[in-house]
């Protein structure tokens, strides 16, 4: 496992910043590497499925929002690698604290996709009776919090629940997912301040996609990577692609058999790109280069790098991946479909 080591006055080196890549953009990938995982094909497919999920639903919900049906949405294209090669890592029993964009990774643990779009509807099957704006989705079930609005809360909080848990005597794991704009909170400081004191068994999972609605991370911090904060509060740090699903599993897969054999916090930097709006309400043409945006979109897309991976590996044929585009998005259009008739809940 590399970790960016604390005892590093000066910083961390340009080698230990580097992410950690075992896909390359093209679809190509090391056997040695592939077979070192020790990954099941089980799972190869269903981490698949997962970003494919994740893709479709955003860009059928997205279009419900232009078309005034549900009132707003947020896109989590281009980050699908970041969100279920996190999620998939983690055991059942395991705690998710999100952001915004982790819808994904609750429905890869169990959430019913139908109970997301009550959500987004807010009608008499959204488990919060349309007390929250959509895309605010919570299950205990899948050990997924509602998410707060407020950049930064969350992180507290996922500290406080590890501390419970460990005493507790609990042997889980908490992840706090944020984006790079939380680390400008107040918040960041005391969740990873008191984490690193008192050995949480909490992992940080910054979604570092570039952009904080419109500040860019140039207009965050002045450390070389979100990774490096991590060794201020005394915790080491993973760097890993974003975009590459097996670097943010097996990312993952080391930082929290960190947390959870006792040895205290760590924070997992998944460098990707926020491809399109910061929300429906958003329009970023306005502060930045669309142009390089359009480079993220077609040349570093995740879920093409994985497919390719697949593909090439003889893991998905054309026509299985076919049938599988075809299944999910009937079960997106089955859910809408269901969930939009559904009365608003009482107002009592």
């Amino acid at each position: 496992m590399r970790l960016l080591g604390a005892a590093v006055c000066s910083g961390p080196s340009e080698a230990a910043l580097r992410p950690r890549q075992l896909i390359a953009p093209d679809g190509q990938i090391d056997k040695k590497q592939l077979a070192a995982l020790k990954l099941p094909a089980e799972l190869l497919l269903r981490l698949y499925r997962g970003m494919l999920m994740v893709r479709i639903m955003d860009e059928r919900l997205l279009t419900m929002q232009r078309q005034g049906r549900i009132g707003f949405y947020g896109e989590a294209r281009g980050q699908e690698a970041a969100v279920i090669g996190t999620a998939a890592a983690l055991e059942p029993n395991d705690y998710i604290v999100p952001a915004l964009r982790e819808a994904g990774a609750a429905i890869y643990r169990g959430l019913p996709l139908r109970a997301y779009v009550a959500q987004l509807f807010g009608n008499a099957n959204d488990l919060s009776k349309g007390r929250q704006m959509p895309c605010h989705p919570g299950s205990r079930a899948s050990r997924y919090v509602t998410m707060s609005s407020c950049i930064g809360t969350q992180l507290p909080h996922a500290t406080g629940m590890a501390m419970a848990a460990r005493l507790l005597g609990e042997h889980i794991v908490v992840v706090g997912y944020l984006g790079d704009g939380a680390t400008s909170e107040g918040d960041f400081h005391v969740a990873l301040n008191f984490a690193g004191v008192f050995k949480a068994p909490v992992v940080f999972v910054c979604q570092n996609n570039q952009w904080a609605i419109s500040t860019p991370v140039s207009g965050q911090t002045a450390a070389s990577a979100m990774a490096a904060k991590a060794l201020a509060y005394g915790m080491p740090a993973l760097r890993v692609d974003g975009n590459d699903v097996l670097a943010c599993y097996s990312g993952m897969r080391d930082a929290v058999a960190y947390a959870r054999s006792g040895k205290g916090p760590i924070l997992l930097e998944a460098l990707t790109y926020r491809v399109s709006a910061h929300s429906s309400s958003d329009d970023p043409s306005r502060y930045r280069d669309e142009s390089v945006t359009m480079q993220w979109r077609t040349e570093r897309d995740p879920l093409s790098r994985y497919q390719k991976m697949l593909r090439q590996g003889g893991l998905l044929t054309e026509a299985a991946d076919t049938a599988l585009h075809e299944a999910i998005e009937a079960e997106v259009r089955a859910a809408i479909a269901a969930e939009e008739s559904v009365a608003p809940p009482p107002l009592a």
